[in-house]
């Protein structure tokens, strides 16, 4: 159960309040309130992001916790302001609620690339992001957690301080002015304390007041790397996750839905099942079946004991003849041509080449799960997941219940990675709770299960054209085709498919701060029913895999240095992101000779406001390619914690070197032909890099940090090769090409 689960029951102060629109904040645009969401039984909630209660200071995070640390960030912009102290501080998952939109979603809204925004186009994105909070999209994803709560959170923590400083100098005849705050207390000039537990009470129910922002040379907890708020939870076994939460006469289930995509079920057995110690039911979902048992091996065991006749699938039968059908996309009018600069046409091509990437999986620490129980009418689940309002929804259409007879409580997630953005497990829990009403029901799903019903990576083509002329690149050419992940995952949240341009489809390639002066990316969308979401860095993911091989293909052929020439286009365009090569450079030694059997690539992507350059070293040893030594640079402009952007860094660039060397997702009859680990590996301990991470902050607006790694891992990795092997490999992954070691 959620710690603020466990709280609403406590009952222990009252005042919630709403909160009032721009009188609250500052941040809300838009005159219509937002209302607090918390409950007079939460604690006296100064704002919908603080719960002060007589056990201390709770602090709201409105994104989900799912390894990357933002629960810290989050939790430390509020404390920051409100002079909390920082080892006591309760950091909870916040409810389902309109309150915790994420209004930097709308910052990529528009089809300029981000190097490029004018001080007039992020006005226009700050408006757009303002809007949001009337659809209250409440989602954790595209790296935008600390970019949107940057100033939204510290605004809650000062204006929680200030309404507790009134309170207390009302109490003792004081000026507010005269007073100070520090370590959860407020402090009179003759040395007198008040604790805020005993001033919350009363401050809740005043209005709240307009405040000022500390300077950043005043900050005591942001700018340094802060103990992490969910280690000790995790590192001791008592952090929650979906298939953690343990209630009184709990049913346990899992599920086996057609593995062939787009395919159903004609009938099935459950008599094998059945004959399972521990199996109690079987119940028919319609594209296959759920298990319900008295533990969770048992109901798995059942499920692969059910006979079932599936019906086939309606996709390609094999993975080439899938390609053969996103090629097709290419004789059609592109969708999107959103970089179209000189005259491209008129620039015969000195290089033509087709590149390819294979669909990805997600592959997620934690198999997805959920917990629910349906009970006098009253839906109530324990999920992991990246959209609560969207899950909450979900949930109420398969229960069978109002919304407002919903209660969802986010637990941590063992990994997301966009997956979790999708409402498959929410759906199904709910629906297997509401066919055993009052029965607690735990699901969790087999790896097998997710791996086969995975929303995957589109597999992409990209056709590249491109010439160079003293030195310099005069033509990079790129048509990208691939299924839309945008019209598909924005088409299941909203109920229909978008039209216009799709900015995602091409992104990571037509927004690359080079300078060439002949410059074209068009976007083709496949029509392919694979289904397919939102996968770490999204369209960056396998455009800058395109984008920074072809432009290393375009450095070799000039004869230059394949950093150098990147600076020469880059450093002008963008002091930014040359600053990162630079840094680099350094970091790695470029330039200075190679031993032999050492191979060195390198690649850029800007990708969700923060420009990241990698340097990679091979080395061949007797038993295979070795990833020796990794080097990352990257500007997210302001960093609120070194320790969680370097971390993310390696997060990152680990997800994306797995996906090159090993990564795929292939298919026979509409069935993914992977099941599990040994069919779908990632690095481990002892074949991954040796990782440095420089930190940069010349770029004058925050930037995300969860992707950005991503997408240059795969291309330097591949340039690398190249440089160790003479072997110039476009398609991934690698390892049918080279033998690394794994």
């Amino acid at each position: 159960m959620s710690r603020l689960g466990k709280i609403t029951r406590r009952t222990l102060l009252v005042g919630a309040v709403a909160v009032a629109g721009g009188a609250a904040f500052g941040v809300y645009q838009i005159r219509k309130p937002v209302t607090n969401p918390l409950r007079p039984e939460d604690g006296a909630s100064l704002n919908p992001y603080v719960i002060i209660d007589q056990q201390g200071i709770s602090i709201i995070a409105p994104r989900a916790e799912m390894g990357q640390g933002v629960h810290t960030t989050l939790a430390a912009l509020v404390a920051e302001e409100l002079d909390a102290e920082w080892e006591s501080v309760r950091v909870l998952h916040g409810p389902p609620a309109a309150a915790y939109f994420n209004a930097a979603l709308a910052h990529g809204a528009l089809p300029v690339p981000d190097y490029d925004l004018g001080p007039w186009q992020r006005r226009v994105t700050e408006g757009l992001g303002a809007a949001s909070k009337l659809l209250g999209l409440q989602v954790t994803g595209g790296s935008t957690s600390t970019v949107d709560g940057f100033e939204r959170m510290r605004m809650a923590g000062a204006s929680a301080r200030e309404a507790l400083k009134a309170v207390a100098a009302e109490r003792l005849g004081v000026d507010v002015a005269d007073l100070r705050t520090e370590a959860g207390r407020v402090i009179a000039p003759d040395g007198t304390e008040i604790d805020f537990r005993d001033l919350a009470e009363a401050a809740a129910t005043r209005p709240v007041p307009q405040v000022e922002l500390r300077h950043p040379y005043d900050w005591k907890l942001l700018g340094r790397s802060l103990p992490r708020s969910d280690m000790r939870a995790k590192v001791t076994g008592q952090a929650q996750f979906s298939t953690d939460i343990v209630l009184e006469g709990m049913k346990f289930a899992t599920v086996r839905i057609c593995p062939y995509l787009g395919g159903g079920m004609a009938g099935f057995d459950a008599e094998p099942a059945l004959a399972i110690a521990g199996v109690e039911q079987v119940l028919d979902l319609g594209d296959g079946v759920a298990v319900i048992a008295s533990n969770t091996w048992a109901a798995m065991q059942g499920a692969e004991a059910v006979e079932i006749d599936w019906t086939p699938s309606p996709l390609p039968p094999t993975t080439e003849a899938m390609f053969v059908q996103i090629a097709r996309a290419f004789d059609a009018r592109p969708n999107s041509t959103m970089r179209d600069q000189g005259k491209p046409d008129e620039v015969e091509a000195g290089i033509e080449v087709e590149y390819r990437v294979p669909f990805l999986a997600h592959s997620t620490m934690e198999p997805m799960g959920a917990t629910a129980v349906l009970q006098d009418g009253h839906l109530t689940l324990w999920v992991g997941n990246q959209a609560p309002r969207e899950h909450a929804k979900v949930a109420a259409q398969a229960a069978g219940v109002a919304v407002d007879n919903v209660t969802l409580h986010t637990v941590f997630l063992g990994g997301g990675f966009g997956r979790r953005v999708e409402t498959d497990i929410t759906r199904q829990a709910a629906r297997i709770a509401a066919l055993v009403p009052e029965t607690p029901i735990r699901l969790t799903w087999s790896r097998e299960e997710d791996m086969r019903h995975d929303f995957y990576r589109p597999a992409a083509i990209a056709r590249m054209r491109g010439a160079v002329d003293d030195g310099r690149a005069v033509l990079f050419d790129a048509k990208i085709a691939a299924p839309s992940v945008t019209r598909a995952a924005i088409g299941r949240m909203i109920g229909r498919e978008m039209g216009g341009p799709d900015k995602g489809h091409v992104e990571g390639a037509f927004d690359q701060p080079y300078a060439i002066p002949n410059y074209r990316v068009a976007g083709h969308l496949a029509e392919l029913d694979v289904p397919i979401g939102f996968w770490r860095a999204v369209g960056n993911s396998f455009n800058g895999f395109f984008h920074e091989c072809f432009i290393d293909e375009l450095a070799h052929a000039a004869g230059r240095d394949p950093l150098q020439f990147r600076l020469d286009h880059v450093g002008a365009e963008s002091p930014v992101a040359g600053g990162v090569l630079e840094a680099v450079r350094d970091m790695s030694d470029w330039g200075a000779p190679v031993p032999e059997g050492v191979g060195r690539g390198v690649a850029m992507t800007w990708s969700f406001g923060t420009p990241t350059a990698v340097v990679i070293d091979l080395e061949r040893e007797q038993g295979g390619i070795r990833i020796a030594r990794a080097f990352m640079a990257c500007d997210p402009g302001l960093v609120l914690d070194p320790a969680i952007v370097r971390a993310q860094m390696e997060s990152g660039l680990i997800y994306g070197l797995s996906a090159a060397v090993m990564g795929e997702i292939t298919f026979t009859d509409g069935r993914a032909d992977q099941g599990n680990f040994p069919d779908y590996d990632a690095l481990r301990m002892f074949n991954a890099p040796r990782i440095e991470v420089g930190i940069l902050q010349d770029n004058p607006h925050m930037g995300g940090v969860g992707e950005p790694g991503t997408p240059p891992a795969m291309p330097a990795l591949a340039n690398a090769l190249f440089a160790l092997t003479g072997q110039r490999v476009r398609s991934l992954p690698l390892l049918p090409h080279a033998d690394f070691l794994i």
